[in-house]
């Protein structure tokens, strides 16, 4: 299949990309790179798709080096030319929208952002569809359409028409746009509310890396509605398998579905605690975090807690990674690497963990194919390189014996920070 995924930088339109490139299907990524959060962190994901950030211009199409399947356009949902001109020319078979203007209390700032994006973009998208031989059209709902709900766990059956945030109002108007047009020009559409998503390469703002780094550097956590909050965290990885089964399988009219259109929750299903959260991560870090109560703020919501009996019933979906395993993840890549909040005290312990490090990513494949996949800028090897770098700057940040030590460990902190991400041990 030919797919196009909007949001390809973002954390989701990565991960997804990755996967469908995988599995054998053409994919074309756009993405605005807006300034929402440090568009370093979005060209780090494109680069380990082999899409170089010196190459990245708008307008322009960017050829992956690692995936000859995959290629990059910067590109805005609100240029409708360009958008009509790339489907045009691409005929894709499915599209997968994930690009939006994200966050909840953001959308109370700067509520032209969200309108320009997640209303005018998405109807330009549809209109495209419209236009096009598309089969199957793919986008990204939020389990914000739930708004002030106090029934639990959230169905797809409940009412939504009580937002709390901009952002929500914008997700719940998708929804009712992609349905009309798949009523009125025959498009197959679904929707997919997603529940809390964390993991490798997450977005900033959310509070698993937000709290994760604050943990790490010793700042204080900002908890509000002091800590009597509820979140149904989901795996990136359970999010991605959900994804790739629903794009394969477009709804169909049927005699009691005549339209079709369908919406889904994608999550985990277990709600957590605020506080159960932050200690789960204490334990994954080794450290325990300073916590600044907060009340409640605007926008925000008590509890999200998804009912997934639909997805499990309609494409056997079920998630696979609980919130102790997944909160193992370093926010540049490396998955479930408890030793990253070790202690580095001396040269032995240093080499050990490298040692270590070196084995579990690149030991398996060889000496003269850890070298071509540096080359070629391969995950293993790139997660290898962050480490070793992490391992230097803890290290050397224990000890600053002498004025050596000291320049050496800004020397290390300056490589973490070219490796994609600033220092998350205690040198940060």
């Amino acid at each position: 299949m030919k797919i196009l995924v909007t949001g390809s930088a973002g954390f989701i339109g990565y991960h997804l990309s990755k996967r469908l490139l995988e599995a054998g299907n053409q994919v074309v990524g756009i993405d605005s790179i807006n300034d929402y959060y440090d568009v370093r962190l979005k060209y780090a994901r494109l680069e380990t798709a082999g899409i170089h950030r010196n190459l990245v211009a708008k307008g322009q199409p960017v050829q992956s080096d690692r995936y000859p399947a995959y290629r990059f356009i910067q590109m805005h949902l609100e240029d409708r030319q360009a958008l009509q001109n790339l489907f045009g020319t691409e005929k894709f078979d499915a599209v997968v929208n994930l690009a939006a203007q994200a966050g909840v209390r953001y959308s109370i700032e700067n509520p032209y952002a969200y309108i320009d994006s997640n209303i005018v973009g998405f109807l330009n998208l549809l209109e495209c569809v419209r236009h096009n031989p598309v089969r199957h059209f793919v986008y990204a709902s939020s389990s914000s359409v739930y708004g002030g709900n106090t029934k639990t766990p959230f169905s797809e059956e409940d009412r939504v028409d009580n937002p709390v945030s901009l952002y929500a109002a914008t997700k719940k108007s998708n929804e009712l746009m992609a349905h009309v047009y798949s009523g009125l020009y025959g498009i197959p559409t679904t929707g997919l509310r997603f529940f809390t998503v964390y993991g490798p390469w997450g977005r900033p703002d959310m509070a698993p890396m937000l709290f994760a780094g604050a943990i790490r550097e010793g700042r204080p956590i900002k908890v509000f509605n002091h800590g009597n909050l509820s979140r149904d965290f989901t795996y990136i990885d359970d999010i991605i398998e959900g994804m790739v089964r629903v794009i394969g399988k477009a709804p169909a009219p049927t005699q009691d579905r005549p339209i079709p259109a369908e919406v889904y929750n994608i999550g985990c299903g277990h709600p957590v605690q605020l506080m159960d959260f932050i200690h789960t991560l204490e334990q994954a870090l080794g450290k325990n975090a300073q916590l600044q109560m907060m009340p409640m703020q605007q926008g925000d919501v008590h509890t999200t807690y998804a009912d997934t009996t639909k997805l499990e019933r309609d494409f056997g979906y079920r998630p696979q990674v609980s919130l102790a395993k997944g909160s193992l993840f370093s926010p540049n890549g490396t998955k479930n690497n408890k030793q990253q909040a070790t202690m580095i005290n001396s040269r032995k312990d240093l080499e050990n963990y490298i040692r270590a490090d070196r084995q579990r990513n690149i030991g398996s494949i060889g000496f003269l194919k850890y070298r071509l996949g540096l080359f070629m800028k391969s995950e293993s090897c790139i997660a290898f390189h962050y480490l070793t770098a992490l391992r230097h700057c803890e290290y050397y940040h224990n000890t600053r014996a002498n004025l050596w030590h000291r320049l050496l460990a800004c020397y290390w902190k300056i490589r973490l920070s070219r490796r994609g991400g600033k220092s998350k041990s205690q040198s940060a």
